[in-house]
């Protein structure tokens, strides 16, 4: 009678984990369509922007970047929003269909960003892409996912510089390259909407670092990182 009931709760269990199991990888196969929906699409937006950031000056980038975000955070799209949350993609894939809805849902505080997580180079290409790949709801959940991200990277970085300030009284070339190079990785369009000569700023406080003078370089760093975030501010504002 034990043998038995031991046998119906072994039998149990072992169907409980098969279920675990098998929902895990329900999920995981769910997780991978949805992986692959998204590399084919940013598969094909990518080769478009490759084309014009070589075709395209820094003037024009910044000037593409700004209709762009007019579209998805001026007037335009406040006057549309109607018409931004009726947009579909143009595919009868239902897995393209739920992403898009997605995204609508998130602009309605419904549901969270479908773009959560992506790299700064995937997000540009979905925010920046002007082909009708991605719908205008799509690209602005995009550029807010960029935006938290760049918001995540700054409160670090500043209270990295202020940490190092209150212990070495200076900010060192090492933290003035590092704030460098996450502007310089930055994607193209994206960079080319900083202030002209943020770099050859930047330099010369690598440069003076370690002068006699720390707390004056540390106040142009820290009017430097405002002038750069600034745009980004104004944008999130609209």
């Amino acid at each position: 009678m034990t043998s038995q009931a031991n046998n119906q709760s072994a039998a149990s269990q072992s169907g409980v984990t098969s279920s675990v199991k098998g929902a895990a990888l329900i999920d995981t196969q769910v997780s991978r369509t949805e992986v692959s929906l998204l590399s084919r699409l940013l598969g094909g937006v990518a080769t478009q922007a490759a084309v014009r950031d070589a075709n395209t000056d820094r003037d024009g980038l910044a000037a593409i970047a700004e209709s762009a975000l007019d579209k998805i955070f001026g007037d335009n799209f406040w006057n549309n929003r109607d018409a931004h949350d009726a947009e579909v993609p143009n595919s009868e894939d239902p897995q393209r269909l739920a992403l898009a809805k997605q995204a609508t849902d998130y602009g309605n505080n419904k549901g969270g960003n479908p773009f959560t997580g992506l790299s700064r180079d995937q997000l540009a290409l979905i925010t920046y892409d002007e082909s009708g790949t991605f719908t205008v709801n799509e690209r602005r959940a995009a550029w807010e996912e960029s935006y938290r991200q760049h918001e995540e990277w700054s409160r670090a970085m500043v209270a990295k510089m202020m940490d190092e300030y209150n212990r070495t009284h200076k900010t060192s070339s090492e933290s003035h390259q590092e704030v460098l190079d996450y502007y310089k990785s930055l994607p193209a369009i994206e960079e080319a909407q900083l202030p002209k000569g943020y770099d050859m700023q930047l330099q010369a406080l690598i440069q003076a670092a370690d002068s006699n003078e720390p707390s004056q370089h540390k106040k142009e760093l820290e009017s430097l990182l405002e002038v750069l975030n600034k745009r980004l501010e104004s944008n999130k504002q609209a």
